[in-house]
């Protein structure tokens, strides 16, 4: 089975808390990584592995929150709540109810629109949320061009490897209120050097 090397993230995070003075004792709820340490992100999901390509460049403050939740394990067994077909799949809510999460900063924090980056096609991750400035821990990904989302919603990456695994996500059965009938879940997020794949 293909594996993706994310142990040079692992790696380097680990260094950092020693470095920070002590052994590895610090809670993993209060990690927060880099753009160096975090350029990818991985989700193991129950339909297969997806990794993503973050965009700190155009959304510093919400990849952080993205990497860093999924290097924390918040994103752990969490449901994909919602999937509306040939439209998006969202996640990333702990509750599994489209209500809950947070954000690594305590709060909601603010969005970060770029007009460079627009919601083109399948595959692009964007950031759910309740309105202007409303972001927490929940995520969709594109399953076609969605372009009244332009300008409402933060985009800070897309997908670099699995968008098989997003279609096949994008078809299961749900319910009169888009909820998917049998769970679909992350089984695990971790964060990665590098998108590569290798036999082993």
């Amino acid at each position: 089975e293909p594996i993706f090397f994310c142990m040079e993230a692992a790696l380097a995070l680990a260094e950092r808390q020693l470095a920070g003075g002590g052994a590895l004792v610090a809670s993993k709820s209060s990690v927060v990584v880099t753009q160096a340490e975090a350029p990818y992100v991985l989700l193991e999901t129950s339909m297969g592995k997806i990794v993503i390509e973050l965009y700190w460049k155009h959304a510093p403050r919400t990849c952080q929150n993205f990497a860093s939740l999924a290097a924390r394990g918040y994103y752990d067994e969490v449901k994909f709540h919602r999937i509306i077909p040939g439209f998006m799949v969202q996640g990333g809510d702990p509750t599994g109810t489209g209500k809950g999460g947070e954000s690594i900063y305590g709060s909601k924090f603010e969005d970060e629109c770029h007009r460079d980056l627009k919601h083109t096609g399948a595959g692009i991750l964007s950031m759910a949320n309740a309105g202007d400035n409303s972001n927490g821990s929940q995520f969709f990904i594109t399953l076609a061009p969605t372009p009244w989302l332009d300008g409402r919603h933060t985009i800070f990456g897309r997908i670099a490897s699995g968008m098989a695994v997003v279609k096949r996500l994008g078809q299961v059965v749900t319910d009169s209120n888009d909820r998917p009938v049998d769970d679909v879940r992350i089984m695990r997020g971790s964060v990665c050097l590098t998108p590569s794949v290798s036999a082993g």
